[in-house]
């Protein structure tokens, strides 16, 4: 039970730590952007799993970071399994300046993505071609033709055409 308790620790310090440095802070930067509320030496011994963390503090962490307490908590499926590399991003910045009328369904999908990978960073969000085929439906358009648009839209980089032939993505 003990190791299995320090395998969540260390888990969960995991993703604490991803969704700091997602957010660009080292354990130096938490501490001075907090006031000195997080001490570096606390929030590194959680983020190692060597100090257990109460739901009070962990609650106080994720309204820190202005994330749901959910994106700290591990994931209770298999760990350590690297996802392949993602093939095309998207410029979430520049999408909140495409009129709604025509970003609305790539942003709600972009939300989503974000809300089940626990990602907060804001600025980019990587999608596979699978969420492109996705969203060519929901655009009723071909997938290279969406690619397209996007690009012409600013949201995803030119450079994604070389990913998006449209033999691959039927």
């Amino acid at each position: 039970m003990a190791e299995e308790n320090s395998s969540y620790a260390k888990a969960l310090g995991g993703r604490l730590r991803a969704i700091r440095t997602q957010q660009g802070l080292s354990l130096q930067g938490v501490e001075q952007r907090s006031g000195g509320v997080w001490k570096a030496v606390v929030v590194g011994s959680y983020e190692r799993g060597d100090r257990a963390v109460t739901v009070q503090r962990l609650a106080e962490l994720a309204d820190f970071y202005s994330v749901p307490v959910s994106a700290l908590l591990p994931d209770s499926g298999p760990t350590g399994h690297p996802e392949p590399p993602p093939k095309l991003v998207l410029d979430l910045e520049k999408l909140q300046s495409v009129p709604s009328e025509k970003a609305g369904p790539l942003a709600r999908y972009a939300a989503t993505i974000q809300s089940q990978r626990g990602d907060y960073n804001g600025k980019v969000l990587s999608i596979r071609a699978d969420d492109l085929r996705a969203l060519a439906v929901i655009y009723d358009l071909p997938p290279s033709d969406l690619a397209e648009e996007l690009i012409g839209w600013g949201v995803l980089d030119a450079d994604a055409r070389r990913a998006v032939r449209p033999h691959d993505l039927g």
